[in-house]
């Protein structure tokens, strides 16, 4: 069901002179040639008391994308479509927004469905102040036996690990509520992007949270509207799940080391789950034994989390799947947490602040670092 727009809180809009642009939609996009079309259909959907213009960039897509693009920009004006040579999805944001003419900002991505007043809301709210970032929640809808059951599984405790933007429902009757560095997408004021520096291209995964940790830095409210709820599309295989979740544990870790103020304790138990694993292969016998029953107690827990998601599930044989998927979730992610351990070094600061130990967080905190978004002043423009 559509939700209320004031559009009399948009009165003020410039109507005045061709190519004035209210706000601006980015998507980047690679190799999408089976969701393109659905993709801009649903950007051209929005109603929103106001112009829009919807900038696709292409990471160099290998199949049918940029043809079906420049089909849809030929039949709608509004759509212009730019190349991102860097290929990342924070790169090619940044092209966008360097290519945006709107007072306001939307992200949307390729994999998920936004409902036909996300824009409106998230203008509308952000004009009315105190916060300078809205999103909504997301809602995982799979497509697949796989995919359906990561859905199932991002409804338990053990699958969204205490992240609020998996918890509510797009027609809950419950008012917005603040998140912290686990958001989606979202609505900005274009001056605001630019004046964080935009999405950091060193980060090829968790690039909304990397940026929200420099907004909670600065004391902003990230505000999450429950009607701006989106439907996001899980892995329909167990590979990609895997190396999906590989790169978030990175990036993840990556982030605290950043970031240390973006760290929930439960981020830790993850990579905890891992070294037990690891110290019931090889750890001395006590230990090893120890390291066994903290294994069996989880095990114990995966098969109550399949029974209760079988309950929600439409087949016998997706809920049967939900203690592999959410395994598969946890050891990637601690892997790839412990990968970003070695690579980007340990958060220490992050760790401290987590086990609430706050001078010894403060005195481990890292000096700030710019940005890195060479994309923002680069040369790339439309391709249509």
């Amino acid at each position: 069901m559509p939700h209320a727009v004031d559009e009399p809180a948009f009165a003020d809009l410039d109507r005045v002179g061709d190519g004035v642009v209210d706000c601006s939609v980015l998507m980047p996009v690679l190799d999408e040639e089976r969701h393109i079309a659905l993709s801009v259909a649903a950007m051209r959907c929005q109603r929103f008391p106001g112009r829009l213009e919807f900038l696709v960039v292409d990471g160099g897509s290998s199949d049918r994308t940029r043809a079906l693009l420049a089909e849809l920009a030929r039949e709608e004006p509004r759509l212009r479509v730019l190349e991102n040579r860097r290929r990342s999805t924070a790169s090619g944001l940044n092209v966008a927004l360097a290519h945006a003419r709107g007072r306001w900002v939307a992200r949307m991505d390729a994999h998920a469905q936004y409902p036909d007043d996300y824009v409106a809301l998230g203008v509308q709210r952000l004009m009315r102040g105190e916060t300078r970032w809205v999103s909504g929640p997301a809602i995982a809808t799979g497509s697949g036996p796989v995919s359906r059951a990561v859905a199932l599984a991002l409804r338990t405790p053990l699958g969204h690990g205490g992240s609020r933007k998996w918890t509510a429902a797009r027609n809950s009757s419950n008012g917005e509520f603040e998140l912290d560095a686990g958001v989606f997408a979202g609505v900005w004021a274009r001056d605001a992007l630019l004046a964080y520096g935009g999405w950091d291209e060193q980060w090829l995964r968790n690039q909304d949270s990397e940026m929200a940790g420099r907004f909670l830095a600065r004391g902003e409210k990230l505000i999450c509207l429950p009607g701006m709820a989106s439907e996001y599309t899980p892995r329909d295989s167990l590979g990609s799940l895997w190396r999906q979740y590989l790169e978030y544990g990175e990036y993840r870790e990556k982030t605290a080391v950043r970031h240390p103020h973006t760290l929930r304790r439960s981020h830790l138990l993850i990579p905890a789950l891992v070294l037990t694993a690891g110290a019931a292969a090889v750890a001395p016998p006590t230990a090893r034994r120890a390291a066994r029953k903290g294994l069996a107690v989880y095990a114990f827990a995966l098969a109550g989390a399949g029974l209760r998601a079988a309950r929600d599930a439409n087949a016998a044989r997706d809920g049967a799947l939900v203690p592999v998927v959410l395994a598969a979730m946890h050891l990637a992610f601690g892997l790839g947490f412990l990968r970003g351990v070695k690579r980007h070094g340990p958060p220490l600061a992050a760790v401290a602040g987590a086990l609430g130990l706050g001078r010894l967080a403060f005195s481990l905190a890292p000096e700030p670092r710019p940005v890195f978004a060479p994309s923002l002043t680069t040369s790339e423009g439309p391709l249509n």
